[in-house]
């Protein structure tokens, strides 16, 4: 649904985006993660129509975002990072503005306007003046807004900014509702628990360049080095088993996670792991337990980055 490639976006002697290539396709939802500064926001921009590439090229549904710019809006919902609501109007009157802009029939408006609402659990103020809503209900009126033309592909920028903990999580479960419904969403953070649990995608941007770009477990298996394991011992003989990890040949870094745990990158597989505690047990470590450690778009996002910014 989105093919970018070699997107670029130069604004005098700053290199926004240099040369980025990414593919979404339908049904995923994306996160695209970057520190402020990285380009996320330039490059949403550009596919959303609203600034010309200096070079390269992308195309969403098909359609160039360049040449066919019509065609891309139709498809598109774009929710900025900064949107403007007008305090001043009912939030069925918002609606039913910007679903006139997009040339919905006025007979249907109405039943649209409800629809959008229930889903983004509005509804209740449908009747209330937009200057009243708190900031989170007016993010979710941003998002009513971007669904009023039911477009297939979603493009939203940082949509969790600013939100308490419960409008979070609620926003989540919105996106998951969302992704159910058959939407394409591409949708960019630098809030990375926002995106862990619903992206099955992610591209990671920094200075403009990506950095790496696809599947999540994929991604986490390239830059782990193997499994990642967790040995728990007593408390208090994490050095017994640092040195006895540091031993073994398979064992390719080693870090003390606790006071009572070690976490290791094991470039071995789960035949091996026998071998593995009876290693530990003859270098006299009381193992408690070996699993699995869960890796996440954090430690992806510290390992292929180097803090660079614009």
């Amino acid at each position: 649904m989105i093919e970018v490639n070699n997107l670029a976006k130069h604004f005098k002697r700053v290199r926004a985006v240099d040369g980025i290539s990414f593919r979404v396709d339908e049904g995923d939802i994306y996160g695209f993660i970057g520190p402020n500064g990285a380009g996320k926001t330039t490059t949403i921009k550009m596919l959303a129509t609203l600034l010309l590439p200096t070079s390269g090229s992308a195309s969403v549904g098909g359609y160039d975002v360049v040449t066919e710019s019509d065609k891309v809006r139709q498809l598109l919902g774009y929710m900025p990072d900064y949107f403007g609501v007008y305090n001043d109007l009912k939030v069925w009157e918002y609606l039913d503005f910007f679903a006139a802009a997009y040339k919905i029939p006025r007979s249907r408006r109405v039943g649209i306007i409800d629809d959008v609402l229930n889903l983004t659990d509005l509804i209740v103020k449908k009747d209330a003046f937009v200057a009243e809503l708190s900031k989170g209900m007016k993010q979710r009126l941003c998002l009513a807004r971007t669904l009023i033309h039911n477009p297939k592909v979603l493009i939203l920028d940082e949509p969790a900014s600013g939100l308490d903990p419960r409008a979070r999580i609620e926003m989540r479960e919105l996106m998951k509702e969302l992704k159910s419904m058959g939407k394409t969403i591409f949708i960019s953070s630098h809030i990375l628990t926002e995106l862990s649990d619903f992206c099955n995608k992610v591209g990671i941007i920094e200075a403009g360049k990506m950095i790496v770009s696809g599947d999540v477990d994929e991604i986490l298996k390239a830059v782990s080095h193997g499994q990642l394991l967790v040995v728990q011992v007593p408390k208090g003989e994490t050095q017994a088993a640092l040195k006895a990890l540091e031993a073994m040949p398979k064992v390719l870094e080693v870090f003390e996670k606790d006071d009572d745990e070690v976490e290791f990158h094991f470039d071995g597989g789960n035949e091996d792991r026998p071998a593995l505690m009876k290693h530990l047990l003859d270098h006299g470590v009381n193992v408690l337990s070996i699993k699995d450690s869960v890796n996440s778009l954090e430690d992806i996002f510290m390992k292929v980055t180097k803090g660079q910014v614009n």
